[in-house]
């Protein structure tokens, strides 16, 4: 069984010359706005996918102190799982020399095997301490909220620059920090008006060439922009790609059969406010914005993006918190044509602010008298 494709022309160098199952997994998950916890199995074959991994998280394996914080993260798994759900587990597992093993044995396909299963419970658990604890580190710190998006706007923008000499077949990667301004219309336009609910204060925006274009450039970000574990669930809207036809793709055809689901996908809960259309892989979410065009499409997803702060702050107490925090990023993905679209009649932003302000000033006069497709755009 082949788990992995070339890729044919000059994006060979660009993807590293191969797509693999585990790309495929991830932008199902990127697509779908579903969560590693539902997850049976993990997809890393060697140890050096788990090193770039890590690397995503801000870890870098080779450190003494990235080697602790794994550890630690590990333990403090391990012995929640025990104390808490009374599992049990076998020597080999807690005891490993290299914490990297428990992702590599959370990924074995062959039949059924218990250490396969229990590893995949520990990274479960790894991936919610890490990002609980790293939670906890940012309300410690003196670091205002401008200071962590500043950070990672600079680390994005030099994301940016690597992608676009990739080789990729880029259009255009921008973004902003939307205006204080913009937030509090936003607010005022949504039923659930609180600060936390604005999720896109850092967004940005990547146009690519064509439609057939996107599959790679979504690959591209899960591999070398941001840890795809922590694309925020159910904040994903996909109203472009057909995860099954995009697997009829030259690019991925040949491994399409071997695509086994990591996810639950077989029970969707739906509002009122959305439409899915399903297929034997995946699902395509369309959630109506009230104030976008009826013909509106994009890919738009929020990633909790990690960032290093010991260069920003000093952390001598915190140790045991580590040296990352996260920050919420609103990342859209889209192609030269649909973007042409989307800036077009109906759809074009004078129309959307203008529907926006017409609600806002509807809600502020009379309360929330006519019903909102939806708030989260």
């Amino acid at each position: 069984m082949r788990d992995s494709i070339l890729i044919d022309g000059s994006l060979q160098k660009a993807m590293n010359g191969k797509l693999d199952l585990s790309d495929l997994e991830a932008v199902r998950l990127l697509l779908s706005g579903d969560s590693v916890i539902d997850w049976n199995r993990a997809n890393f074959q060697k140890l050096e996918h788990v090193n770039a991994f890590l690397l995503l998280h801000q870890i870098d394996i080779s450190l003494p102190e990235d080697h602790r914080r794994l550890k630690n993260v590990f333990i403090s798994s391990v012995t929640y799982l025990e104390e808490h759900l009374g599992l049990r587990f076998p020597k080999e597992l807690i005891e490993v020399d290299d914490i990297r093993k428990i992702f590599v044995w959370a990924s074995k396909k062959r039949g059924f095997n218990r250490y396969q299963i229990l590893a995949c419970v520990i990274l479960k658990l790894m991936h919610v301490i890490y990002h609980i604890e790293a939670a906890e580190l940012r309300f410690q710190v003196p670091l205002s909220e401008a200071a962590l998006l500043d950070e990672a706007s600079k680390q994005i923008n030099l994301m940016s620059q690597k992608m676009l000499q990739s080789g990729l077949p880029i259009v255009s990667f921008y973004g902003n920090r939307k205006a204080r301004n913009s937030i509090i219309t936003k607010l005022l336009a949504k039923r659930k008006n609180i600060a936390a609910t604005v999720f896109d204060k850092l967004r940005y925006r990547i146009v690519m060439e064509e439609q057939e274009d996107l599959l790679l450039a979504l690959v591209w970000l899960c591999r070398q922009g941001f840890p795809f574990n922590y694309v925020i669930p159910s904040q994903s809207h996909n109203t472009i790609l057909d995860f099954n036809q995009m697997l009829h793709s030259d690019d991925v055809k040949e491994i399409r059969d071997f695509l086994t689901s990591n996810g639950i996908t077989e029970e969707v809960s739906i509002s009122e406010r959305s439409v899915v259309h399903e297929t034997k892989n995946t699902k395509i979410m369309e959630e109506a914005n009230s104030f976008s065009g009826n013909s509106y499409r994009v890919i738009n997803f929020i990633v909790d993006y990690p960032i290093r702060i010991d260069h920003l702050v000093d952390l001598p107490q915190r140790n045991h918190l580590g040296k990352v925090v996260f920050v919420m990023v609103e990342f859209q993905v889209i192609d030269k044509k649909t973007a042409y679209h989307n800036d077009q009649g109906e759809n074009a932003h004078l129309h959307y602010k203008r529907r926006q302000f017409e609600e806002v000033k509807s809600r502020l006069r009379m309360g929330r008298r006519r019903k909102i497709k939806s708030e989260d755009n």
